[in-house]
C-alpha cells in the first residue's frame, strides 16, 4: 500500500531522465526499495511491487528494478551493506565491443573499459557491473560513479520508447571498484534466474496497465468488438498472472534450485501475453488513446522496447534445447 500511495503522488510519465533519478532517490529515501529477496518465502510481493511500479511508468520500473536487483545480488553475495541513501544501477550487458577489464593493484580494484546499456547511469550514485579479469574470468564489481575514472557518455542511447531510462554507455579509465563475490558467481548463484522472472513481472505490469485502459473503455460504452478483444486480453493476462504466481511459488518453494528452465517458460509466456495485450487493445480503442491520452501512449510506447529484453527467437531455441532432451510427460497434467 505503501508503494501505491507513492506512486498516486508523483507524476506519471516522467519527462526526462534527471526527473526519474529524483523520483528514484525518493523511493529509497521513503524505504521502498527494501523489496523482499527472491526465494524469501514473498517472492510473490517482490513481483507484484515490480508490476505496480512498471504500470506507472516502465522507464521508472527499468531504474527501480535494477536497482532492487542489485540489491538482492549483492545480498546474496554478502557484499557489504550498500551506502545508506545510495542509488544502484545493474549493468550485465556484454557485447563483444563494450567489455570492462579489472585487475588487482595492491588493495584495489581498477576498471577500464567500455561498458553499453547502462540504464540511468547519468543518475544513479553507484553502478553493480560485470567486467574481465587477467585470466579472463568474469567479476562483478561495485563502484561508485562520482569519481574522476567514470565518464558517462551520451552514447549508445537514441531510443524513443523507454527514451528517459537513457541506457548509455560509460566509459572507465582506472576506476575504483569493489570485487562482489568470486570470479563467476553472479551467473552461478540462484538468483540470477529468479531475477530473470522479475523483468517478465515488470512486462506483465504495463500490459495489466494497458488492459486496465480497455476494459475502463468497454464498461463506458459496450461495443461488441471492443468486448471481443477484451475477452482476448483476459485470456492471455489470466494464463500469463497464473504462470507467474506458480513461478513465485516454486521460487520460495526452492530457492536454491536453478531456475533457469522456470525462468525460460514463464518469460516466454509473459512476452506472448504482453504482446497479445499490445495488439488486442489497439485494435479495440484506436487512435484516441495513442493520440490523447499521455500515460496511455507513454506505455505503449515503450513496452515493446522493454520487451526486447527478451532475445525472442533465441531465447525459444534454448528452451526448446532444453526440452528436446528432457523424459516424456513434460505437459501431462
Amino acid at each position: 500500500m505503501a508503494l501505491h500511495g507513492f506512486l498516486q503522488r508523483n507524476p506519471q510519465g516522467l519527462a526526462d531522465t534527471q526527473g526519474l533519478g529524483q523520483t528514484l532517490r525518493a523511493l529509497v529515501d521513503a524505504g521502498l526499495d527494501q523489496l523482499p529477496r527472491p526465494g524469501s518465502g514473498q517472492t510473490l510481493l517482490r513481483f507484484s511491487e515490480l508490476a505496480q511500479v512498471a504500470g506507472h511508468d516502465l522507464s521508472l520500473c527499468k531504474l527501480f528494478e535494477g536497482h532492487t536487483d542489485a540489491l538482492a545480488i549483492m545480498a546474496e553475495l554478502d557484499s557489504p551493506a550498500p551506502p545508506a541513501g545510495s542509488t544502484w544501477g545493474m549493468w550485465a550487458a556484454e557485447p563483444p565491443t563494450a567489455r570492462v577489464q579489472v585487475r588487482r593493484e595492491g588493495s584495489q580494484w581498477l576498471l577500464h573499459g567500455r561498458k553499453a546499456w547502462c540504464s540511468g547511469a547519468a543518475v544513479v550514485s553507484h553502478g553493480l557491473l560485470t567486467a574481465w579479469d587477467e585470466q579472463a574470468r568474469q567479476q562483478l564489481v561495485a563502484v561508485s560513479m562520482d569519481q574522476p575514472g567514470v565518464q558517462v557518455t551520451g552514447e549508445g542511447w537514441q531510443a524513443v520508447g523507454m527514451g528517459a531510462c537513457a541506457s548509455v554507455e560509460v566509459r572507465f579509465e582506472n576506476a575504483v571498484a569493489l570485487a562482489v563475490g568470486e570470479p563467476g558467481d553472479y551467473l552461478q548463484r540462484p538468483g540470477f534466474w529468479q531475477g530473470g522472472v522479475g523483468i517478465a513481472a515488470c512486462w506483465y505490469g504495463a500490459a495489466q496497465r494497458l488492459a486496465e485502459a480497455l476494459r475502463e473503455h468497454c464498461d463506458r460504452r459496450a461495443e461488441p468488438h471492443a468486448l471481443a478483444h477484451l475477452g482476448a486480453v483476459d485470456m492471455a493476462l489470466f494464463a500469463a498472472a497464473t504462470v507467474l504466481r506458480s513461478a513465485a511459488r516454486q521460487i520460495d518453494e526452492q530457492p536454491q534450485a536453478n531456475a533457469q528452465l522456470l525462468a525460460r517458460r514463464t518469460r516466454a509466456v509473459i512476452e506472448a501475453a504482453a504482446n497479445e495485450v499490445i495488439h488486442h487493445v489497439g485494435r479495440a480503442m484506436g487512435a484516441g488513446p495513442y493520440c490523447q491520452d499521455r500515460h496511455f501512449a507513454q506505455l505503449i510506447a515503450d513496452l515493446p522496447v522493454y520487451l526486447r529484453q527478451s532475445h525472442a527467437e533465441r531465447d525459444l531455441a534454448a528452451l526448446g534445447e532444453h526440452l528436446s532432451s528432457a523424459a516424456g510427460g513434460t505437459w501431462q497434467l
